[in-house]
């Protein structure tokens, strides 16, 4: 089933993720493509209509990403955001320069004022906030353009041609800090290119399941990395759902995950209709890890191992090039391990598989690459998944190696086990755990001198983390009560040796990662 498509077109802006989350929490389906793509290339996919995102750019640097001007003359909607909407002014005939230090330079949260007349903020307030990234000023804006936006320190906030739809704002009505920011986007999708919200998680789930059935054919076999996350168990069932029993979940336990861990997981899949197997890996793991500190390391050494565990498991089972490597990459993975001109926050194991590993299958499957958290949460729902799958709490491929700063080690990774399992279970008992996104602990490689028992110690010191999010690409830190932090710091310096400090980490992502490594 063919759907209404909206192409965002990605100009290395941070939030460029996020715009293609709020248009299909409009229900209509989009698509990141890089600047680049050639414009017979963006036309063949027969798009609704165009948002251009934000950039660290200035137009009018000689280096900096442009558009064939030719996509204005397509007949179609446009959205800029901030450098996307001085890019369209840029290339229509419009003039944008550095903005002055005392006049229409704005950073973070600013009041700004609406044109309700307009069809971009048609039914929404006339004044709200708005945050504001951008430091160059349209000194003139292209011609057919009217000002429908403007804030005490600059007049044009926003521009609109509505006789072509075309439309700008400097600002990021993606984000959770723009109010009404979603309306304003919905107004575009649905009063600009005549959207009609044509893309559910049910219509998303038939046509997977069918393309799946066609790609891997009625002979071909797959070979699932399991991890017993939310993203591996939703794919673990909509391949059960495609192929059935010629499914086979591998389930690699590197030592690394947290306390009982892998038995839940064992349990939970023991009463699935689908070939498990648990592979016990723990001393493999930490023998490749002893000596290393290097997070990145860390992270591609474990890749690398989960890819030769697999292909020894290919081997027992005789994988052929008629069988899949399956593996549950999501949107934030892809994002995060660097895409076209994005830079490489953290590498993901499930994208760093050895060549020859890969080599030995047909080729690798993953499906869910392009949706973001919430939404596989839906499709795990749409599958008929127990809700206490669907609502794991992530927990990274690399588990605690990465929780662990500085050389992982057997003994670290059981203190850390003992002091996550205090952590998470007095904020159950506390009812904390439903306000919370994320929540686990950091053992550091930093040590301090402490006094227990009237006796000097000189241990490790535990950071707790805590964050609340809608989408996992950005977060705000957890305030949660002192009292239960109290209490969770008391029992973990009592109950855990090796540990006696606890800290909490209050930054929010960005500037910081939810993980620390």
């Amino acid at each position: 089933m063919s759907h209404q498509l909206v192409i965002v077109l990605d100009f290395g802006g941070q939030y460029n993720q996020l715009i293609a989350r709020r248009v299909r929490e409009c229900g209509v389906y989009c698509e990141v493509k890089p600047y680049t793509t050639p414009l017979a290339e963006l036309k063949a996919m027969d798009p609704i209509g165009f948002i251009f995102t934000g950039g660290p750019n200035s137009v009018y640097d000689e280096a900096a990403p442009h558009v064939d001007p030719a996509i204005f003359e397509l007949g179609l909607p446009v959205l800029g955001i901030c450098y996307g909407c001085q890019l369209m002014a840029h290339t229509l005939g419009g003039r944008v320069v550095p903005a002055q230090e005392d006049t229409a330079r704005e950073y973070g949260k600013t009041d700004t004022y609406y044109d309700t007349s307009c069809k971009l903020f048609r039914g929404l307030p006339e004044q709200g906030i708005s945050w504001m990234s951008h430091s160059d000023y349209m000194e003139k804006v292209p011609e057919g353009f009217a000002l429908v936006a403007h804030s005490d320190n600059c007049p044009n906030v926003a521009i609109a041609d509505e006789k072509r739809g075309f439309y700008g704002v400097q600002y990021h009505p993606e984000v959770n800090h723009t109010q009404n920011g979603s309306d304003m986007i919905r107004n575009f999708l649905f009063g600009v290119c005549g959207a009609v919200g044509d893309w559910t998680m049910g219509d998303f789930c038939k046509s997977t399941v069918a393309r799946l059935r066609e790609e891997i054919g009625p002979e071909g076999r797959v070979l699932l990395a399991l991890s017993g996350g939310v993203d591996s168990s939703v794919l673990a069932a909509l391949l059960a759902e495609a192929i059935g029993d010629r499914l086979t979940c591998v389930f690699v336990d590197h030592g690394l995950m947290r306390k009982n861990e892998g038995d839940e997981v064992e349990r939970a899949f023991s009463k699935w209709d689908v070939n498990f197997v648990r592979v016990d890996a723990e001393e493999r793991f930490l023998s490749k890890l002893a000596g290393v500190s290097d997070p990145q390391e860390k992270r591609k050494i474990i890749g690398a191992e989960f890819g030769y565990v697999f292909r020894d498991e290919a081997d027992k089972f005789r994988i052929t090039k008629q069988d899949f490597l399956a593996q549950g990459t999501i949107y934030p993975d892809v994002i995060e391990s660097g895409k076209g001109d994005a830079d490489v926050i953290k590498s993901h194991h499930n994208r760093l598989l050895p060549p020859e590993v890969v080599a030995r299958f047909k080729g690798v499957l993953e499906p869910l690459d392009l949706l973001f958290k919430d939404e596989v949460r839906a499709l795990g729902r749409e599958l008929g998944l127990p809700e206490y799958l669907v609502m794991r709490q992530p927990f990274p491929g690399p588990g605690l190696a990465i929780r662990i700063i500085g050389e992982v080690t057997k003994q670290k990774a059981d203190t850390l086990r003992e002091a996550d399992f205090i952590f998470r279970s007095e904020i159950a008992r506390a009812g904390e755990d439903r306000n919370l996104s994320q929540y686990f602990v950091v053992l550091t490689n930093t040590r301090s001198v402490g006094v227990m028992g009237d006796g000097r110690t000189y241990d490790y010191t535990l950071a707790l983390r805590a964050v609340t999010t809608s989408d996992f690409m950005t977060a705000d830190w957890a305030r949660m009560p002192y009292d239960l932090l109290d209490r969770i710091s008391v029992r973990i310096v009592n109950e855990v040796p090796g540990i006696n400090r606890i800290v909490y980490d209050i930054t929010s992502k960005p500037p910081a990662t939810i993980e620390w490594e």
